[in-house]
């Protein structure tokens, strides 16, 4: 039964009041649009979650599973098998994972924690759970062992004493081996804590207990005292057996290894300083650093293996971390990235009493995996097939398609399958166990990861796998400076300058467009064919703030193409020749003025299959001013045009031709009249341009086809440009554009032989409303300044009278204001006609900032901005100017009714909805009051759409559209890291990701239908597989016992013989996934299935053994009847004398 809360019911009650429609006289059209989506759609759960494991603290390797498991720093376990197969799990406590011990080919695992708990694990079901916990309470835990095929497990502690745990009821036994009884009793000193246990592979009855104090102790379970002991004079980090049980490797923290034989306590047999310097006076080499861990590994045909952490010598200050490997008489010192956590010897076997055949080392750095084939000549390392690489560069942002076009994947793979490194060992990933999903998710999805230098990730995550598919370098195009001395003065951030900001990617048309925190654009295409650039586009952009605005004389007249001399655009390189880059006003002379935060690469760009620069778009500093960094992006293939926004205003360049279409402040976009309008400016007077853009002998075009708003006199501008540029570039810039703005600009197309630029040649005085605020802004008139926050490209109707839907753009402020922009599209095909805009004043006001924006149809669905479809840009010059061809915009009418088009918009606060072309607001929902949404979308859902919000407060929650219906209210994760703001994201389908950690991706659903499915869909970590048989022993060793002595620990440790533990000593916990907690948590037909059938299969092979075992007793019955009757009657008739 359900438990009642009141708290939803007024919830509930609250939001219902909230969404209500703004206008009392919308219920007809309200319920004009019929929505499906309802509340039983919806559920929240965690998916998969992928990455490296963030602080890596353990591992464990199962031999005959090929399973690993990581323990973290932070309580998380995660589990991987073979490419696609991974698991996450979690710890409730949080306590760090000290040690891992796989219940080899059982399916389970014991975890121990850095809070002195044990669990066990049942890894036999999708979702691992805990069966059993027992938590210590007077002793710390150190160190654990399980021998292979044993149900006893060994505990050491910190005092030194060594407990015993039956794993299968997870109960104490009371065998207890106590310190002081394991040492000499006349040693004074403690020992320290249990650093090391381990039975004699060839004995059992054996047990080797290593101290930090450096003393090793063989131990007599049966007769409960100690064998031999072995003393030196370091402490001791790790313990390893040589497989015959005869001797011994320890590690010390000198950096010597000592070699013990078991016989022989009195004196190491041999020691060893792998990279000490010996001295030839014969004294001890000098002491290195320790060795934290020895693996001691033999082979049947060869010398054996010795594998080993640290160790260097000290004088190697700065030197990366290593791992030994030595060989024989050779020594292979391997390096790593990253400092080593842990590392583990894969061999062939995994009984310890034979020869271990190594094959492989795993090992666990700080932040990567890195497995070491041992087979191949030099170790070469072998290529991971999980997604551990995602933090190889910071992650700065992040964007998750679902449901993308399904070619989309395979043309990644193609290009990305090429940029592969090389050097790879040749033998298949070892780390192989486990088995994929049944799910039916079988839409394509990408994710797209921005870093801090530069490059951009294309992840395959369909499936709930993740694989990456192809990596962009965007810093390949600026110039690198080699040293801290050659670092430019104009960086505006002191590190990771080439740091991706935010992207746009258009799945249709594959133009992807990423913004730079240096105040950078670059417009990549999508190409098949490999190309040299021998000069890379570049334009530069002049965005100057509100607050440094300078009034400038008149200019009047016909002006040549050149710069002004006003204080505010004084460009002193106007004269220097074409092939030098402009200087700026970088001295003593004024401030800097006109210069770039970074340096476009000179020198030809060779771009490989994939996405190649179009244009690189750069702001430049004005007036001492850096650029403001740029906070919303868009693209419009369909348009060539891409537009950027930031606390200066907007600008809009045509990517085709290279061309800035206008710069305006976002005080412009406001009209005079308009109640949002902060700072009202009168209308400026409309000025005709000097010259255009076009053919020389044409001389100046007319400005007649410019566009005027219906609510202020805006003026339209053409810009020019000087024809000594070269003719492939010319061609290029042909056309001319009409601009509708009063900010001055300033770009140039620019290259290492040639450049040309084109600015405004008049400027506008208003002595009336300027503003006398000096250039230098305190942080606080930053911070309250409103910059643009979300674009939208769409067709709909920019004024209330219109009946045509025509190309337009929505803008979106930081302080809640919507506008529109019109686009005036020439007609199709025609390549001369200008592009103008005119701005139609603001559409609605909302609280907090914009934060995404769409556009519905009558019906509800959503309509989608237009694009053009993919082509080959290095195709014939026919095919390139078919895709270049710009889409009319298609003639819808608003006759059908008097709401035609539903405008969605979301902010930090609320969601509206407002009708169009009426401009009213039919519906309104209050988001929070007390936090604010941090990312919202608009997404498919179940065949309809939704709003899918993400809060500060960590609350989750979708709207209906376009009625405003909460239809989903979860407290899901509270914000505790500017991370999970900055990437997390929604997607169609019911698709979520964040970043959880530094190294890990997190994905989430909010589909019902997706938690329903999830167990069918999430990989099996164990499967059914034989355990390898046992080494034969040989004739003679099993005639005269010189084989592995076993040991009946059941008798030995049992309640019977050892009695009960203290209940004070631990505390036994029944986990969540015990037998009892599994019969009601399993769920899944699948699931149900996958366990019977496990279960009849090895009810089957006991009952085949079982049969086996019958027919043979009941052979050697019947021989041993068939001989007794011969001997019968051999015998019957015999007198006892003849016998």
């Amino acid at each position: 039964m359900k438990k009642f809360n009141i708290r939803k019911v007024l919830d509930g009650l609250t939001a219902a009041s909230s969404s209500a429609p703004a206008q009392p006289g919308t219920s007809r059209e309200n319920d004009a649009v019929q929505e499906t989506l309802q509340s039983e759609h919806f559920q929240l759960c965690k998916t998969v979650r992928h990455g490296f494991p963030h602080q890596p603290s353990s591992m464990a390797f199962d031999p005959v599973q090929k399973i690993l498991a990581i323990g973290t720093q932070t309580g998380a376990l995660r589990l991987f098998g073979r490419a696609g197969v991974e698991c996450y799990c979690q710890h409730e406590s949080g306590a760090a994972v000290i040690q891992l011990q796989f219940l080899v080919n059982e399916g389970a695992l014991v975890s121990a924690l850095a809070d002195d708990s044990i669990h066990l694990w049942n890894l036999r079901q999708k979702i691992p759970a805990i069966l059993h916990s027992l938590k210590f309470n007077r002793e710390r835990i150190t160190y654990c062992h399980l021998p292979f095929q044993s149900k006893w497990l060994y505990i050491g502690s910190e005092r030194g004493n060594i407990h015993i745990v039956n794993v299968e009821s997870f109960t104490l036994s009371g065998y207890v081996i106590m310190w002081n009884k394991a040492i000499e009793l006349s040693t004074k000193t403690h020992p320290g804590p249990v650093v090391h246990i381990s039975d004699n592979p060839m004995d059992e009855g054996k047990l080797l207990i290593g101290f930090e104090c450096g003393v090793v102790v063989l131990w007599d379970l049966k007769c409960k005292k100690a064998d031999y002991r072995y003393n030196y004079d370091e402490a001791i980090h790790s313990v390893a057996w040589h497989h015959e049980g005869k001797q011994f490797v320890c590690s010390h923290s000198d950096g010597t290894l000592t070699m013990w034989n078991v016989r022989v306590p009195a004196k190491p047999d041999k020691i060893i300083t792998p990279h000490g310097k010996q001295p030839k006076d014969g004294k001890k080499p000098e002491p290195c650093k320790p060795i934290l861990k020895v693996e001691y590994k033999t082979t049947r045909a060869g010398d054996p293996f010795m594998v080993l952490s640290g160790g260097l010598s000290y004088d190697t200050v700065g030197r990366r971390a290593c791992l030994t490997v030595m060989h024989g008489k050779s020594t292979a010192v391997l390096e790593m990235d990253y400092p080593i956590v842990d590392f583990l010897t894969l061999c062939e076997t995994p009984y310890p009493n034979d020869f271990q055949e190594p094959y492989a080392v795993v090992v666990l750095l700080e932040k990567d995996l890195v497995v070491i084939d041992l087979g191949q000549i030099g170790y070469p390392i072998f290529e991971s097939p999980y997604p551990l690489s995602i933090h190889e560069s910071p992650v700065t942002c992040c964007e998750y398609f679902a449901d993308c076009p399904a070619e989309l994947i395979p043309a990644l793979y193609s290009v990305g399958s090429r940029q592969k490194r090389q050097g790879y060992s040749k033998k298949e990933w070892p780390v192989s166990g486990g088995n994929w999903g049944q799910g039916a998710q079988s839409y394509p999805e990408i994710i797209i990861t921005g870093h801090a230098d530069g490059s951009i990730k294309f992840w395959d995550a369909s499936a709930l796998m993740l694989q990456v598919l192809y990596k962009l370098k965007t810093a390949k195009v600026f110039e690198r400076a080699r040293g801290k001395e050659e670092k430019p003065s104009t960086d505006i951030v002191d590190e990771d300058p080439f740091a991706i900001q935010t992207l746009f990617w258009c799945p249709e048309s594959r133009m992807l467009c990423v913004a730079g925190v240096s105040a950078h654009v670059i417009i990549y295409r999508f190409s098949k064919q490999e190309v040299t650039t021998e000069v890379i586009q570049l334009l530069e952009v002049r965005m100057q703030s509100d607050f440094n605005d300078v009034d400038s004389p008149d200019p009047g007249g016909e002006q040549t193409p050149t710069l002004p001399t006003s204080a505010a655009s004084c460009s002193p390189q106007e004269t220097e020749p074409p092939n030098q880059l402009p200087a700026g006003s970088n001295s003593s002379e004024g401030p800097r003025d006109n210069l770039p935060c970074l340096q476009v690469r000179s020198s030809p760009l060779k771009q490989s299959q994939g996405y190649q620069v179009e244009l690189v778009i750069q702001l430049v500093w004005v007036s001492g001013e850096p650029p403001q960094q740029i906070t919303s992006l868009a693209v419009n293939s369909s348009y060539s045009l891409v537009v950027f926004g930031n606390s200066n205003g907007l600008a809009v360049v045509d990517y085709l031709q290279k061309a800035l279409l206008l710069n305006m402040a976002i005080s412009e976009l406001y009209s005079p009249s308009d109640p949002c309008l902060r700072q009202p400016r009168s209308p400026r007077k409309p000025r005709q341009p000097s010259g255009g853009l076009g053919d020389s002998n044409d001389g100046s075009n007319n400005s007649e086809d410019r566009c005027k708003s219906p609510t202020s006199a805006k003026m339209s501008r053409k810009i020019s440009s000087p024809t000594e540029q070269k003719p492939e570039l010319a061609c290029r810039t042909q056309r001319g554009h009409t601009v509708t703005c009063k900010k001055e600009s300033r770009m140039c197309l620019r290259g290492p032989i040639g450049r040309t630029k084109s600015d405004p040649n008049y400027y506008i005085k208003d002595n009336a409303f300027s503003r006398s605020r000096s250039s230098s802004v305190t942080s606080i008139d930053r911070e309250s300044r409103e910059a643009i926050s979300s674009f939208y490209f769409c067709e709909s109707f920019p004024r209330k009278s219109d009946i045509l839907v025509t190309p337009c753009l929505l803008l979106g402020t930081t302080q809640g204001s919507v506008m529109m922009l019109a686009l005036s599209l020439p007609p199709d095909g025609d390549q001369r006609q200008p592009v103008s805009f005119s701005s139609c004043g603001t559409l609605v006001r909302l609280k907090g900032g914009i934060l995404t924006m769409a556009l519905l149809d009558a019906n509800g669905a959503l309509l989608p901005s237009s694009f053009d479809p993919w082509f080959e840009l290095n195709a014939s010059d026919e095919d390139k100017e078919k895709g270049r061809r710009r889409r009319p915009a298609s003639p819808l009418s608003s006759q059908e009714g008097q709401y035609s088009q539903f405008a969605v918009l979301c902010s930090e606060k609320q969601a509206k909805v407002v009708a169009m072309p009426s401009q009213t607001c039919v519906y309104k929902h209050n988001i929070t009051e007390t936090s604010f949404v941090l990312r919202a979308d608009v997404v498919q859902m179940a065949g309809a759409y939704c709003i899918a919000c993400f809060c500060a407060n960590g609350h989750i929650m979708t709207l209906s559209l376009p009625s405003l219906r909460p239809l989903l209210d979860v407290n899901y994760l509270p914000l505790t890291d500017m991370r999970i703001a900055r990437t997390f994201c929604f997607s169609n389908l019911g698709q979520a990701l964040y970043l959880t950690s530094p190294t890990e991706i997190q994905r989430i659903t909010y589909s019902q239908e997706t938690c329903d499915n999830l167990q069918e869909m999430l990989s099996e970590l164990f499967t059914p597989v034989e355990t390898p048989e046992a080494p034969n022993r040989g004739f003679f060793k099993g005639l005269f016992g010189g084989g592995a002595q076993s040991l009946d620990r059941e008798d030995l440790f049992g309640e019977t013989t050892a009695g009960k533990a203290s209940r004070s000593l631990a505390q036994h916990i029944p986990g969540p996934g015990s037998m009892e907690g599994m019969k009601g948590a399993a769920s899944g037909v699948v699931g149900d299935l996958a366990r019977a059938r496990i279960a009849l299969d090895e009810r089957g092979q006991k009952l085949g053994e079982l049969e086996e075992r019958t027919a043979a007793m009941m052979a050697s019955a019947e021989s041993f009847s068939k001989h007794a009757h011969d001997m019968m009657l051999k015998y019957k008739d015999k007198k006892w004398y003849q016998l």
